[in-house]
């Protein structure tokens, strides 16, 4: 039955004899998972769905999704990453689940709704803990191209065709496996955050960010806006020592705190002096308080959430 109904549907879209959207009739439509079946270059994808018995869930018409979707060559590129001999039917199942789950958002996003830069949440769990939250996802657009967490040099990837309508959401066909973002892959991919990534790098702290050692970390990260000239020339003049204490100042080790669990009192970061946060105001060692704009990006070993001010230990 199944097979007929992607044939009736095949024949309405090439024919134009009906009105096959959504809106008016579902059953018109194949389902992602019939999608991925139907064409030869997601062969992979779905071996990889059936072995983590995620087939069924993007065959499901009581949700919607949006996939996005890598091609047999982007899976093989991605398992001779992780060595020689590695593929589909042996890849650690729990990396391969966490991985797919890692392309999936729970809504359908077509690419005409947007804008020009947003994050989502992926489907992902950040942990093996019940009620996880899960790995957030960058995703940018600039005329028709739109990229994933920062591209494929950031380990995330382009799409290079959008917007195949599924009755339960929507593929888009991506260049690269998408790997889990850590907080330094998120801080580059973000180009508010682009002067706080250098300066990161300049004092040989980005590593730290990008690895597990310490983690999770909850990073409080200022954007761009946050190093006004003033800001900037204090920070210049500093000791490479304190320039560090100043940006780990930002960095809370040990936890993955979001928002909705921010503790009363204060909170000791890696640079060992504290702050405290009521609401969504940081009240740091200058006594300028400083305002958390953006929360809860998730990343694979801790949490980023934005500030508009630069925080200052006592130096």
């Amino acid at each position: 039955m199944k097979k007929l109904i992607r044939k009736m549907s095949i024949a309405c879209i090439a024919l134009t004899m009906l009105a096959c959207s959504k809106d008016d009739n579902t059953t018109t439509l194949p389902t992602i998972t019939d999608i991925a079946v139907d064409n030869p270059d997601f062969s992979i994808l779905v071996q990889a769905l059936t072995r983590t018995n995620l087939a069924g869930t993007l065959d499901d018409n009581s949700k919607q999704f949006t996939v996005f979707a890598p091609t047999n060559a982007a899976f093989n590129t991605f398992f001779s990453s992780l060595g020689a001999g590695v593929n589909v039917n042996n890849v650690d199942e729990n990396v391969l689940k966490a991985i797919l789950l890692n392309h999936v958002l729970g809504e359908e996003i077509k690419s005409s709704a947007l804008p020009a830069a947003t994050y989502a949440s992926t489907l992902s769990p950040f942990n093996t803990s019940a009620n996880a939250p899960t790995i957030s996802m960058f995703v940018q657009k600039s005329g028709s191209v739109v990229t994933i967490n920062g591209g494929s040099a950031n380990g995330g990837a382009t799409v290079t065709s959008a917007d195949l309508d599924a009755s339960n959401g929507v593929i888009h066909v991506v260049s690269n496996v998408i790997a889990i973002p850590t907080i330094k892959n998120h801080a580059v991919a973000n180009p508010n955050f682009s002067t706080l990534t250098s300066l990161l790098v300049d004092q040989d702290l980005a590593a730290t960010l990008d690895g597990t050692a310490g983690s999770p970390f909850t990073v409080f990260a200022p954007l761009n806006t946050a190093f006004d000239t003033a800001t900037l020339n204090l920070y210049t003049g500093l000791s490479s020592e304190n320039k560090t204490a100043v940006l780990l100042y930002h960095v809370v080790g040990g936890v993955n705190v979001r928002s909705n669990a921010i503790p009363a009192g204060n909170i000791t970061t890696l640079q060992g002096q504290s702050f405290s946060i009521t609401g969504t105001v940081i009240d740091d060692a200058s006594g300028v308080n400083k305002n958390i704009v953006l929360t809860d990006v998730q990343c694979s070993n801790g949490v980023v959430h934005a500030i508009d001010k630069v925080l200052l230990p006592n130096l």
